[in-house]
Protein backbone atom coordinates (compact mmCIF):
# COMPACT_ATOMS: atom_id res chain seq x y z
CA UNK A 1 0.00 0.00 0.00
CA UNK A 2 1.74 3.16 -1.18
CA UNK A 3 2.05 5.75 1.38
CA UNK A 4 1.41 9.37 0.79
CA UNK A 5 2.20 12.82 2.89
CA UNK A 6 -0.21 15.02 2.04
CA UNK A 7 1.01 18.78 3.45
CA UNK A 8 -1.41 21.38 3.43
CA UNK A 9 -2.71 24.09 6.38
CA UNK A 10 -6.30 24.07 5.59
CA UNK A 11 -7.71 21.41 8.00
CA UNK A 12 -10.58 21.08 5.73
CA UNK A 13 -8.49 19.96 2.68
CA UNK A 14 -6.55 17.42 5.02
CA UNK A 15 -9.38 15.77 6.04
CA UNK A 16 -11.37 15.61 2.93
CA UNK A 17 -8.34 14.33 0.64
CA UNK A 18 -7.03 12.07 3.21
CA UNK A 19 -10.05 10.43 3.49
CA UNK A 20 -10.41 9.88 -0.24
CA UNK A 21 -7.05 8.58 -0.69
CA UNK A 22 -7.61 5.81 1.67
CA UNK A 23 -10.59 5.20 0.46
CA UNK A 24 -8.83 4.60 -3.13
CA UNK A 25 -6.43 2.11 -1.03
CA UNK A 26 -3.77 4.62 0.08
CA UNK A 27 -2.00 5.45 3.54
CA UNK A 28 -1.78 8.92 4.22
CA UNK A 29 -0.08 11.22 6.86
CA UNK A 30 -1.00 14.26 7.01
CA UNK A 31 1.30 17.75 8.20
CA UNK A 32 0.20 21.10 8.87
CA UNK A 33 3.17 22.64 7.36
CA UNK A 34 6.95 22.04 6.02
CA UNK A 35 8.53 21.50 9.47
CA UNK A 36 6.13 19.12 10.34
CA UNK A 37 6.51 17.17 7.36
CA UNK A 38 10.17 17.42 7.63
CA UNK A 39 9.77 16.19 10.52
CA UNK A 40 7.57 13.21 9.41
CA UNK A 41 10.19 11.88 6.80
CA UNK A 42 12.62 11.83 9.05
CA UNK A 43 10.62 8.56 10.94
CA UNK A 44 9.18 7.29 7.63
CA UNK A 45 9.46 6.72 4.37
CA UNK A 46 6.68 7.79 1.64
CA UNK A 47 6.17 6.91 -2.08
CA UNK A 48 4.45 10.12 -2.72
CA UNK A 49 4.08 13.92 -1.32
CA UNK A 50 1.63 15.81 -1.67
CA UNK A 51 2.01 19.63 -0.99
CA UNK A 52 0.36 23.06 -0.82
CA UNK A 53 2.34 25.76 -1.78
CA UNK A 54 1.16 28.64 0.52
CA UNK A 55 1.51 27.37 4.20
CA UNK A 56 3.30 29.02 7.04
CA UNK A 57 6.35 28.10 8.87
CA UNK A 58 8.14 26.31 5.83
CA UNK A 59 6.08 26.86 2.31
CA UNK A 60 5.95 24.19 -0.35
CA UNK A 61 8.74 25.74 -2.46
CA UNK A 62 11.41 25.85 0.52
CA UNK A 63 9.81 22.33 1.41
CA UNK A 64 10.34 20.82 -2.03
CA UNK A 65 13.77 22.18 -1.74
CA UNK A 66 14.92 20.90 1.33
CA UNK A 67 13.58 17.43 0.12
CA UNK A 68 15.43 17.59 -2.76
CA UNK A 69 18.73 18.46 -1.03
CA UNK A 70 18.39 15.53 1.35
CA UNK A 71 21.11 12.86 1.48
CA UNK A 72 18.51 10.52 2.31
CA UNK A 73 18.04 9.45 -1.39
CA UNK A 74 14.43 7.60 -0.89
CA UNK A 75 13.55 11.01 0.53
CA UNK A 76 15.68 13.01 -2.34
CA UNK A 77 13.90 10.80 -5.25
CA UNK A 78 10.29 11.05 -3.75
CA UNK A 79 7.69 12.54 -6.47
CA UNK A 80 6.11 15.51 -5.47
CA UNK A 81 2.65 16.68 -6.72
CA UNK A 82 1.58 20.08 -5.44
CA UNK A 83 -1.87 20.97 -4.72
CA UNK A 84 -2.32 24.99 -4.56
CA UNK A 85 -4.32 28.14 -4.93
CA UNK A 86 -1.51 29.85 -6.68
CA UNK A 87 -3.09 30.08 -10.44
CA UNK A 88 -0.13 32.03 -12.01
CA UNK A 89 1.49 30.38 -14.97
CA UNK A 90 5.05 31.83 -13.43
CA UNK A 91 4.24 29.13 -10.35
CA UNK A 92 3.51 26.90 -11.68
CA UNK A 93 6.61 26.86 -14.06
CA UNK A 94 8.59 27.33 -10.89
CA UNK A 95 7.18 24.19 -8.82
CA UNK A 96 7.82 22.03 -12.14
CA UNK A 97 11.44 23.43 -13.10
CA UNK A 98 12.41 22.97 -9.02
CA UNK A 99 11.67 19.22 -9.19
CA UNK A 100 7.80 19.08 -8.86
CA UNK A 101 6.01 16.33 -10.84
CA UNK A 102 2.70 17.40 -11.49
CA UNK A 103 1.18 21.14 -9.90
CA UNK A 104 -2.62 20.60 -9.58
CA UNK A 105 -4.61 23.86 -8.87
CA UNK A 106 -7.40 24.13 -6.30
CA UNK A 107 -10.06 23.56 -6.54
CA UNK A 108 -9.32 20.43 -7.65
CA UNK A 109 -11.43 17.17 -8.67
CA UNK A 110 -10.69 14.05 -6.67
CA UNK A 111 -11.22 11.73 -9.18
CA UNK A 112 -8.38 13.59 -11.10
CA UNK A 113 -5.82 13.81 -8.26
CA UNK A 114 -6.71 10.10 -8.29
CA UNK A 115 -5.60 9.28 -11.61
CA UNK A 116 -2.33 11.73 -11.24
CA UNK A 117 -1.06 10.30 -8.55
CA UNK A 118 -1.36 6.92 -9.42
CA UNK A 119 0.64 8.53 -12.88
CA UNK A 120 3.12 9.85 -10.79
CA UNK A 121 3.37 6.74 -8.84
CA UNK A 122 3.60 4.32 -12.22
CA UNK A 123 6.24 6.41 -13.97
CA UNK A 124 8.26 7.09 -10.66
CA UNK A 125 8.33 2.89 -9.98
CA UNK A 126 9.10 2.62 -13.38
CA UNK A 127 12.03 4.58 -13.26
CA UNK A 128 13.07 3.42 -9.98
CA UNK A 129 13.41 0.08 -11.53
CA UNK A 130 15.66 0.97 -14.17
CA UNK A 131 18.05 2.16 -12.41
CA UNK A 132 17.71 -0.41 -9.25
CA UNK A 133 17.82 -3.13 -11.86
CA UNK A 134 19.86 -1.49 -14.93
CA UNK A 135 17.61 -3.92 -16.85
CA UNK A 136 16.56 -5.09 -20.14
CA UNK A 137 12.86 -5.59 -19.93
CA UNK A 138 10.93 -4.73 -22.60
CA UNK A 139 14.14 -3.29 -25.42
CA UNK A 140 12.58 -5.06 -28.49
CA UNK A 141 9.32 -2.98 -28.06
CA UNK A 142 12.07 0.54 -27.37
CA UNK A 143 12.51 2.61 -30.51
CA UNK A 144 15.70 3.05 -31.32
CA UNK A 145 17.55 5.75 -33.79
CA UNK A 146 21.55 5.42 -33.86
CA UNK A 147 22.41 6.06 -30.32
CA UNK A 148 19.03 7.09 -29.15
CA UNK A 149 16.54 4.55 -27.48
CA UNK A 150 13.33 6.15 -26.46
CA UNK A 151 11.42 3.22 -23.85
CA UNK A 152 7.93 4.27 -23.79
CA UNK A 153 6.78 1.62 -21.32
CA UNK A 154 8.95 3.37 -18.87
CA UNK A 155 9.07 6.93 -19.86
CA UNK A 156 12.58 6.58 -20.13
CA UNK A 157 14.86 8.34 -22.80
CA UNK A 158 18.93 6.91 -23.54
CA UNK A 159 21.56 8.18 -25.15
CA UNK A 160 24.41 5.75 -25.59
CA UNK A 161 23.02 3.28 -23.27
CA UNK A 162 22.73 5.79 -20.19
Amino acid sequence: MPRIALVDDERSILTSVSLALQQEGFEVDTFMNGEEAMSGFEKKKYDLGLFDIKMPRMNGNELLMKVRSSKKPELKNMPIIFLTSRDQEQDEIIGLRMGAADYIKKPFSQKLLNERIHTVLRIHSNRQLEINKNSEINKNKNLKQGNLELDHLRQLCFWKNN
